[in-house]
C-alpha cells in the first residue's frame, strides 16, 4: 500500500507547488500585462484616428452586434470603434477610426485566426485590402471586392466594418436627440 500512496502524495505535492507558483507569478505579472494591453489599445486608437490626443469612452444603452467599445476623439476629430465578426478561422477583431462626416479614417486588425497565406491577405495590417476601406462611408464600403480565395474572411472583415458604421450612426442619432 505504501508503494502506491507514496508516488501519489509526491505527485500531489508537486502539483500543489506548481499551482501555487503559477498563481503567484500570475498575480505579480497581471498589472504589468494589463498596463501593456492598455498602452497597446491607446496606440491603436491613436493610429486609426491620429488627430486626436485623447479618447473618451462612450457608454451606449445598446450597441450593434459585434461592437465591443466606442470612443470619442478629442477636438471633435471623430470616433474610434472596436468591432468583431466571424471570419473563416474564427473572430476577426478590428478597430476603426471614423471621422465626424462618416468616412473611415483608418482600420486596423487587432486579432484574427485566419489561414496563413490567403486569409491573411484580408486581415494583415500591411495588406492592401484594409487600405481600400479608407475614405469609404456607410454606403460605399460594401462596394469593396472580396479577396479572391478568401471570401469568408473578406465578408467577415466587411461585416465588422459595417457594425462600426452602424455604431457611428447610432452615436450620431443619440447626439442629435440630446442636442434638441
Amino acid at each position: 500500500m505504501k508503494e502506491i500512496l507514496k508516488p501519489i502524495l509526491v505527485l500531489a505535492l508537486i502539483c500543489l507547488v506548481v499551482t501555487a507558483t503559477l498563481a503567484a507569478v500570475n498575480q505579480r505579472t497581471q498589472p504589468v500585462i494589463q498596463a501593456a494591453e492598455e498602452a497597446a489599445a491607446a496606440a491603436a486608437r491613436s493610429e486609426v484616428l491620429p488627430n486626436s490626443t485623447e479618447f473618451q469612452k462612450i457608454q451606449l444603452s445598446s450597441l450593434p452586434e459585434g461592437v465591443t467599445e466606442v470612443y470619442r476623439g478629442s477636438e471633435g476629430t471623430g470616433y474610434v470603434i472596436l468591432a468583431q465578426a466571424k471570419g473563416y478561422g474564427g473572430p476577426i477583431k478590428i478597430i476603426c477610426g471614423i471621422r465626424p462626416n462618416g468616412t473611415l479614417a483608418a482600420v486596423k486588425t487587432l486579432s484574427h485566426s485566419e489561414t496563413n497565406g490567403v486569409g491573411t491577405k484580408v486581415v494583415d495590417n500591411n495588406a492592401d485590402y484594409r487600405k481600400r476601406f479608407t475614405d469609404t462611408n456607410q454606403q460605399t464600403y460594401t462596394g469593396i471586392d472580396a479577396v479572391t480565395g478568401a471570401t469568408v474572411s473578406s465578408n467577415g472583415y466587411r461585416k465588422a466594418i459595417g457594425a462600426a458604421f452602424e455604431a457611428f450612426r447610432m452615436i450620431k442619432e443619440a447626439e442629435h436627440e440630446n442636442a434638441q
